[in-house]
């Protein structure tokens, strides 16, 4: 190994299944052998036998199509407010001279602290979980957005300026265009984000979904249901990661080229 020398693509996928077996190569070791006690801690085995069991006789299929349909609505809804708001605040200074100070403050805010007030105004329905992750994802955006559109090349703009191009034409066909590429990336970074705002939402008043499976398998003292439950959001997140990066270096090949 060297600093900054690139790997294969390969190796790169050899190096992270070697992390993976030795993690269950190590969790086999502390569970098999007896050192860490099943009430703490499932082995592996069991791991897989709780999750088939709640794949074939409690629904369990069910409870992630609900979470994945609150992880999609509630980013869905960030993005499409969050995306627009945040490219005229990196275009119009004035615009993020008004925004930025309250933006900046909000995306601090964590989105469980919402949670009671939510209740409150929405109920414990869907609505409410839909909120939960459309403020933990929001903000996020927003700011990330205005930066990348902010940092768009300075002769671009003028060249185009220079051509007759009006003020939202800039916008539509200099701006937002040049920082397109950034913007999904920071989509892609913000949507595994999403996933833990989710689980966060369906610990409370929730009767279906994984956070909602993990926190009943908490009171049967049963690990190895919430391990599963874990190792789901990990697959499906790791997964949803994959295919948005590959979206973009689809949409936009000369970036990820």
């Amino acid at each position: 190994m060297r600093p900054l020398k690139p790997v294969t693509t390969g190796q790169r996928v050899t190096y992270g299944f070697a992390f993976f077996i030795a993690f269950v190569a190590l969790w086999s070791w502390a569970t098999f052998g007896g050192y860490v006690s099943k009430t703490f801690l499932a082995n592996p085995l069991t791991m897989v036998e709780e999750g088939w069991l709640l794949l074939v006789k409690h629904a369990f299929l069910y409870d992630i199509g609900m979470t994945v349909w609150r992880v999609v609505g509630g980013f869905v809804l960030a993005a499409i407010i969050a995306v627009p708001l945040g490219a005229l605040m990196g275009a119009y200074k004035p615009i993020e001279a008004f925004l930025e100070p309250f933006v900046s403050f909000a995306r601090y805010l964590p989105a469980s602290a919402f949670i009671p007030l939510l209740i409150l105004w929405a109920g414990i329905g869907e609505l409410q979980k839909l909120l939960v992750i459309f403020i933990g994802s929001v903000f996020q955006i927003i700011l990330m957005v205005a930066v990348a559109v902010g940092n768009t090349r300075r002769d671009l703009v003028e060249a185009a300026y220079t051509l007759g191009s009006s003020d939202s034409s800039i916008i539509r066909r200099v701006l937002f265009p040049s920082a397109a590429p950034e913007i999904a990336e920071i989509l892609r970074l913000v949507l595994g984000w999403a996933w833990t705002y989710v689980i966060v939402a369906e610990l409370i008043g929730s009767s279906s979904g994984i956070g909602h499976m993990i926190v009943d398998s908490q009171a049967l003292l049963n690990t190895g249901q919430i391990i599963f439950g874990i190792i789901v959001i990990g697959v499906i997140g790791l997964v949803s990661d994959f295919l948005f990066k590959a979206f973009n270096a689809w949409l936009f090949p000369w970036k990820f080229a």
